[in-house]
């Protein structure tokens, strides 16, 4: 059903969408929905970088004597 929107439907959906809630809060929404994306890639960044510090923490410890042994 969606998938034969094409250009003139989808510009048609804005130009409903500007008519029902207005310029400012279509922009308003667009600036929080930019801030959420922000916010998405930024915890996604920052779940990498504890993943890598966990990965660098869980090395191989044994001693050198205990290594050879096995």
């Amino acid at each position: 059903m969606l998938n034969n929107i094409g250009l003139p439907g989808l510009l048609l959906i804005a130009v409903i969408v500007l008519v029902l809630f207005g310029r400012g809060k279509v922009s308003a929404l667009m600036g929080e929905v930019g801030k959420g994306i922000t916010a998405f890639k930024k915890g996604v960044s920052e779940e990498t970088t504890e993943i890598n510090k966990a990965a660098d923490a869980a090395r191989d410890v044994t001693p050198a004597a205990e290594k050879d042994k096995v």
